[in-house]
């Protein structure tokens, strides 16, 4: 191979690995994007005047301390959450409990011992299915380990009979 043929070899490596970097760069720019729209201050694709009309996407008025100014789906209704027990909704990554009679609870559904999601709610206890860890409806701390650190709070707002996500 002769020096001419090393050279454009390395220069069309540069090239492509430069043209690689840029798409990527480019497309994180495109992805960090924001709009004021209300469909995407919401999470839908559906207009923010019609979005509490479909059944299947309950949805409930903004009081303004949310920042989005738009709606809010309902993750639950209360009558939904058993006392002394709670739902986990793996979509939004948050758990949802009832200690006690009206008085409910919300905290990151993200395992804080190694990240897996917890999957059940039982005798008082959250639980993760990986390695065993449980923690106590009431205030996300650790029952059993290996989980060390508590689940952290998520703040949720109870209106009536509807909990949202605050």
């Amino acid at each position: 191979m002769t020096g001419t043929q090393g050279t454009a070899r390395v220069v069309a490596r540069r090239t492509v690995v430069a043209a690689a970097g840029a798409t990527g760069l480019a497309a994180a720019l495109v992805a960090c994007g924001g709009s004021d729209t209300a469909a995407e201050s919401t999470g839908s694709d559906t207009p923010a005047d019609s979005a509490g009309s479909d059944a299947s996407n309950p949805a409930t008025p903004d009081d303004g301390t949310g920042g989005g100014g738009g709606l809010t789906a309902v993750l639950a209704k209360t009558s939904e959450i058993p006392e002394g027990g709670g739902k986990v909704f793996a979509d939004q990554g948050v758990v949802v409990t009832q200690p006690t009679a009206g008085e409910f609870k919300a905290f990151s559904s993200k395992c804080t011992h190694q990240g897996c999601a917890v999957k059940d709610i039982s005798d008082g206890s959250i639980h993760c299915p990986c390695h065993g860890s449980r923690f106590s409806v009431a205030d996300g701390s650790v029952k059993a380990g290996p989980a060390t650190q508590p689940l952290p709070a998520t703040p949720i707002k109870v209106a009536g009979d509807s909990i949202t996500l605050a």
